[in-house]
């Protein structure tokens, strides 16, 4: 009988998992509540090691889980609590780049399988950059398998010299679901009159402030919005190191752009957007993607990485770099009602097609197996 079992047999060890987890972002965090709480519903015993305040914010002890404090670091002391954390592991699953190297460096020596999951691409200019693609070879070539949340970061890791490397189903957790509001109609004031969107079509982005966003060309195309009448208001809900090089921008060019920071009530403000748009030179399993099609708010994203595959026809695709139509694409949807309600019906359709965290569980369960089971004599 498998180890993974709930039921395990009399004697029979429950299966002992070690979640790996770096900063977090919002995506990877709320993947690995989901995760840890239904492999806990299914007998196996999980730890999550995290900075504790990525527990503070999801409650990995809530599910069942154990937690264990490792600071988002490579440095010796916080290798050498990821290594005792995972001393009796029968298997270690980390997610993102560098919370995998840091289980590659805790797991020198011993024998524990480690699988990985990438969620996005980790994205860096100049020296940097190198230093990543090194990184990401000596992930995918200690991994016994890698999970790519998308089919270009299964082909990545692929290319980079992975063993085995599979596409993993991953769905939205239930608590990244926008949830139907009691009274959009009467909330939707309330949150545009507090942005100063009263009277004016509200956009939408969400997501940290660096250069792989594409904030760029959205200041860029923002230009052209300033001759529509109404003049619309983007709003951009996150927090990052160009966050003074777009004010700066936004001031000197007068531009219809607000920042406001990180914000915990994206469903409401995308209840009260018009479109929300995805600016990114690259993404996997864009999170506010998923929440806009889930909430029926219209998407102009753009072409890249995993985005096809994730919105289907039930969003409006445009080139990365491309101010000029990223602009024109929304000021005809701006124009045309119809077109934005077939989107907004198109959603919910599209995200029928998403795996749900059952299926997301039941596979990982299986890899685990895959790794776990006793290799039967000749």
């Amino acid at each position: 009988m498998s180890p993974l079992s709930s039921n395990a047999p009399h004697g029979q060890q429950p299966l002992r998992t070690v979640q790996v987890l770096g900063g977090g972002n919002a995506g990877s965090s709320a993947h690995v509540r989901s995760l840890a709480e239904g492999l806990v519903a299914r007998g196996v015993r999980v730890t999550v090691c995290s900075p504790v305040e990525a527990d503070r914010a999801y409650d990995f002890t809530g599910v069942g889980a154990e937690h264990v404090h490792v600071p988002r670091s490579s440095d010796p002391v916080a290798v050498a609590a990821l290594r005792t954390a995972c001393a009796n592991a029968d298997l270690v699953h980390a997610h993102g780049l560098h919370a995998s190297f840091r289980a590659v460096l805790a797991l020198s020596g011993r024998r524990t399988p480690l699988v990985v999951t990438w969620h996005n691409r980790a994205w860096a200019e100049g020296p940097r950059a190198h230093l990543l693609r090194v990184l990401e070879r000596r992930v995918v070539r200690t991994a016994a398998v890698v999970l790519g949340t998308s089919p270009d970061l299964v082909d990545r890791a692929r290319e980079t010299g992975a063993r085995d490397a599979r596409l993993g189903a991953v769905g939205l957790p239930g608590q990244r679901r926008p949830a139907v509001l009691d009274d959009p109609d009467r909330l939707r004031p309330k949150v545009l009159a507090e942005l100063g969107a009263t009277g004016r079509p509200m956009l939408l982005a969400v997501g940290s402030l660096e250069r792989h966003r594409g904030y760029d060309v959205l200041l860029d195309a923002a230009r052209v919005w300033r001759d529509l009448d109404p003049v619309p208001l983007v709003v951009i809900a996150g927090e990052g190191p160009l966050r003074p090089e777009l004010q700066r921008r936004i001031e000197d060019e007068d531009l219809p752009v607000r920042l406001v920071g990180h914000r915990d009530d994206v469903p409401q403000l995308l209840a009260a957007a018009d479109l929300a748009l995805l600016t990114s030179r690259g993404e996997s399993r864009s999170v506010l993607a998923q929440e806009a099609l889930y909430a029926r708010v219209p998407l102009v994203a753009t072409r890249v990485g995993g985005i096809p595959d994730l919105v289907g026809d039930a969003a409006e695709l445009v080139p990365y770099g491309d101010p000029e139509t990223l602009a024109a694409t929304v000021v005809r949807l701006l124009a045309d009602p119809e077109r934005r309600e077939e989107l907004a019906a198109a959603g919910p359709r599209q995200a029928a097609s998403w795996p749900t965290e059952d299926e997301t569980v039941a596979q990982v369960l299986s890899v685990y197996d895959e790794l776990t089971q006793p290799t039967p004599l000749a």
